[in-house]
């Protein structure tokens, strides 16, 4: 097949990755994956650091410039770092000093948590801010660095699970021993593996996206802070919000900006109205209006959702979905592509110890039991925080800000009179901020999601019961062969 035709420059990073300590698997597979996302692409390269023969399909003609900023968590930065990735990310990256919560009218900061030196400290691994492109640029490298074979214009219009095999629109089959799902919200794989065509939901938001160059906002005294103090911010009105941050070494900000959903379509590159997107922020503090007002265009995306699947897996045992097409996640907590990130790791780590064929339903069901409810959580705290950040004003949402303040107050103080720059108190690491409504000031829940490390799950479900299970499925397959 022909070697993916795109417009980055191939550096081959994923030559010098080790993976499982060069474990290789002793049955090769011959793995198709649908879609070349970045839960795609991360899945090619464990798979075929793993020993497989792997084959990206992607009906796009050509691989660009998409999206806009992403969130890197410390979950998923401590595994790029493991691939050799330290030195991409610390180039493109930014790693903001705290996350900084506003009312919408005024400005006003009832909410702070250090992330920088601290979050570093506490999980062996930075929260970063990146663009998407420039993450998908990495990843892509990654994967042809590491002999993986993409192709483009490759839309795949059916799939039969028990050969199993993907047809074309060009009219070309395909075959192989596995087939996974990577192609994300509007996944057709997903269809095939329930059974039926998967409705998604509404969220009742959308989103604008867009950037604003940062030699634009260091001009203004209002504005240049937000560049020199790097932060995720957030401003939180009635039904609406506003992150907004630096990536590309600080040269951009970044801006995810959330509003009752009126449009049609669910896709990331729906352009937008900025004229409209202002009118609907009318009122909101004058930063905010000085910042809407740089933005030269804007790309809107609908929010849909859909509910947790039953299962992953088909029940042939030979297409299995990982990422969005089995688990979408809504922005509210940024760990949509953290979450399929993860599942890639879990699967190529599972599937670099297969010893035969007949092992692989055994693998795949351990794939989802490791995943399924870590996934789900997910899912679930995003949603959470859709309702958080949304509040109308009164009783609950001061409630929430005193919550959130109170936070604040013992996690930060005050560098200068400017409220925008903060440092860490000294006491910060000994606060656990539990139950507080800014999530990532809750020590609890961070640990859970940020502490959290694919590998070792792999590697104590094999201990338990992993290697026992794969032995007497590879037994049973021998003695029906026999």
């Amino acid at each position: 097949m022909p070697s993916i035709d795109a417009p980055f420059d191939t550096i081959k990073l994923g030559e010098t990755a080790k993976l499982y300590g060069g474990r290789k698997a002793e049955k090769r597979l011959n793995i198709i994956i649908v879609g070349c996302g970045l839960g795609g692409l991360a899945a090619a390269f464990t798979l075929a650091k793993g020993g497989h023969n792997v084959t990206i399909l992607e009906s796009a003609s050509k691989i660009g410039e998409i999206g806009a900023g992403i969130q890197v968590s410390p979950n998923i930065s401590r595994i790029l770092i493991s691939w050799g990735l330290g030195p991409e990310l610390e180039k493109y990256s930014v790693c903001p000093e705290g996350f900084v919560f506003r009312r919408w009218d005024t400005g006003e900061q009832v909410g702070f948590n250090p992330t920088g030196a601290l979050m570093t400290r506490t999980y062996n691994a930075p929260y970063l801010h990146i663009h998407r492109a420039d993450f998908h640029r990495i990843f892509h490298d990654l994967v042809v660095g590491a002999g993986v074979k993409i192709r483009l214009s490759s839309r795949v219009v059916t799939l039969d699970p028990s050969a199993p095999s993907v047809t074309l629109a060009t009219g070309e089959t395909f075959g192989a021993d596995l087939i996974i799902g990577a192609d994300g919200v509007k996944s057709m794989v997903r269809d095939v593996v329930v059974g039926r065509p998967d409705k998604p939901v509404s969220t009742g938001d959308a989103a604008y996206r867009a950037t604003v160059p940062a030699e634009l906002m260091l001009k203004d005294p209002d504005l240049k802070h937000f560049i020199e103090y790097p932060m995720m911010n957030a401003w939180m009105g009635p039904g609406k919000h506003i992150m907004a941050y630096c990536i590309r070494a600080q040269k951009l900000f970044n801006l995810v900006i959330l509003h009752p959903d009126d449009t049609t379509e669910e896709s990331w590159t729906q352009p937008g109205s900025v004229e409209k997107m202002r009118e609907e922020f009318a009122g909101w503090e004058p930063r905010v209006q000085k910042i809407l007002s740089l933005i030269p265009s804007t790309y809107t995306w609908r929010l849909m959702d859909r509910k947790p699947l039953e299962t992953w897996i088909h029940p042939d045992n030979k297409v299995v979905l990982l990422g969005d097409s089995c688990h979408p996640m809504l922005p509210y907590r940024a760990q949509g592509a953290a979450m399929a990130i993860e599942d890639a790791v879990v699967l190529g780590d599972l599937l670099s110890r297969i010893p035969a064929l007949s092992a692989l339903p055994t693998l795949l069901k351990a794939y989802q039991e490791l995943r399924f409810a870590r996934a789900t959580t997910t899912q679930l705290a995003s949603r959470e925080n859709q309702h958080i950040f949304h509040l109308p004003d009164g009783p609950e949402q001061q409630a929430r800000d005193a919550s959130m303040r109170e936070a604040m107050i013992q996690l930060a103080r005050k560098k200068s009179e400017n409220q925008d720059v903060l440092e860490t108190a000294p006491e910060a690491e000994k606060f656990d901020g539990e139950g507080c409504l800014n999530t990532w000031a809750d020590k609890k829940k961070n640990d859970i999601q940020f502490g959290y490390n694919a590998n070792a799950e792999v590697d104590k479900y094999w201990a338990q019961k992993g290697q026992m299970e794969v032995e007497a499925a590879v037994a049973a397959g021998s003695a029906v062969s026999a």
